[in-house]
């Protein structure tokens, strides 16, 4: 058999910067993700685990460990005493940076629902981690990983929000991923300056708000501001009797 794949890396060049992803169909008849980096091609499943693999049987590493726990939760009545081994700890962080490669090419070809599922997905295991682990890498892997997780999430909410013009449902999604954000960082030794994952998110829902319609109160609400500027009294009670009929 030749294991040769230079033939699949000359029909499909490398642009370099760029995010390349493309969805084929496998041998087994299911669709697979392709990411072209410099050197070859990655390819992950689209559902399960990116690689494919059913650990003990069940989904995810992630699924395994909840079952267990809730297992331990249901003989001793609460997760005292249930802690995750280094071994553990290593199988669900190997598999968070998995979901994440994953989620970062489904973003690539507009799949949000998928990236969504993903960053829940690993939201958990960052959770876990923290948790219920003294793993040494736990807090700075929530610190490192935690924020893009949460803003990959956010763009896939906001994203499909704001092209169907739904503004108020996406900067609710953009102000709920720079809360989840901070969260994160709230115990991270370098609080100077704030992550960049919140600037990013902060100046995207400025300039949001710039474009959501206003409403007819806040419409009155402004031209009273701007008669009371300009001392223009009898315009400015006009417009308080809307307001007060508006509310009415």
């Amino acid at each position: 058999m030749n294991y040769d794949i230079g033939h699949l890396l000359r029909r499909w060049d490398y642009t370099p910067g760029a995010t390349q992803v493309r969805q084929v169909k496998g041998r087994d008849g299911l669709p697979k993700l392709q990411l072209r980096l410099d050197l070859g091609i990655l390819q992950m499943e689209v559902t399960g685990r990116p690689d494919g693999k059913k650990p003990m049987g069940h989904g995810s590493w992630l699924e395994f460990y909840q079952k267990r726990l809730k297992e331990h939760q249901a003989d001793a009545g609460s997760e005292a005493g249930f802690e995750l081994a280094g071994e553990d700890c290593e199988r669900l962080h190997h598999e968070a940076i998995q979901y994440y490669h994953r989620a970062v090419c489904l973003g690539a070809i507009g799949d949000h629902e998928a990236v969504v599922g993903d960053a829940r997905h690993n939201l958990a295991i960052l959770h876990m981690l923290a948790g219920l682990s003294s793993f040494p890498q736990a807090a700075a892997l929530r610190h490192a990983l935690g924020p893009q997780v949460v803003v990959l999430r956010t763009r896939s909410l906001a994203e499909p929000a704001i092209a169907r013009k739904r503004w108020a449902e996406a900067a609710r999604a953009i102000e709920q991923g720079i809360a989840d954000v901070k969260a994160i960082r709230a115990d991270a030794e370098d609080e100077g300056e704030p992550p960049a994952e919140v600037e990013f998110l902060e100046g995207w829902l400025n300039e949001l708000r710039g474009k959501i319609p206003l409403s007819p109160r806040q419409k009155l609400e402004r031209q009273l501001d701007e008669a009371v500027r300009r001392e223009d009294y009898e315009p400015a009670a006009k417009v308080r009797a809307q307001l007060k009929n508006l509310g009415a």
